[in-house]
């Protein structure tokens, strides 16, 4: 199985393509981010982030999406320009494949370390090393997507709980 794990955002999305095999083993297929420029108008980075997406569902062809959930800290402003581009992402995910999955930031920590308050060093060592990776992964956008995807293969069987209907 093919999943895709994306942590939103509007000006760096992280993207995460890993592959389950039966034994439950995961391995890293891909990882990046989707920049858009910030002085370009919101509905141009909307549609740049439709365009990334759509990229790589073209290359990898995911058979399921999991994605961060929305969580705002203290800058309003920023959180609805994420809840923007977040909507995007969904739309273009379940036009794309239609199963949706969404983990919140401690569900994710949770799952991949044991912990729900894990702080992101720590996150991104067990990413790298449920992933046999030789390096950290980076940028921080990315190793979060592919934390968010390990969390899916992980958590799966339990998908009903998670699934975007």
């Amino acid at each position: 199985m093919i999943i895709l794990g994306i942590d939103p955002g509007i000006g760096t999305m992280g993207y995460g393509v890993i592959e389950k095999d039966l034994g439950g083993n995961c391995r890293a297929v891909d990882y990046g981010i989707i920049r858009t420029p910030k002085d370009e108008n919101l509905a141009v980075r909307l549609c740049m982030l439709e365009e990334g997406i759509n990229h790589i569902f073209n290359e990898f062809s995911p058979d399921e999406t999991a994605m961060e959930e929305l969580f705002f800290s203290k800058n309003i402003t920023t959180g609805i320009a994420v809840a923007h581009a977040r909507g995007v992402t969904l739309m273009t995910c379940s036009k794309r494949c239609g199963r949706i999955f969404e983990y919140t930031p401690n569900q994710i920590k949770q799952a991949l370390t044991g912990y729900g308050k894990a702080d992101k060093g720590q996150m991104q060592r067990v990413v790298a090393s449920h992933l046999r990776l030789k390096t950290l992964p980076r940028p921080d956008d990315a190793a979060d997507a592919l934390g968010v995807a390990l969390c899916h293969a992980f958590t799966s069987r339990f998908s009903s709980l998670f699934g975007i209907q």
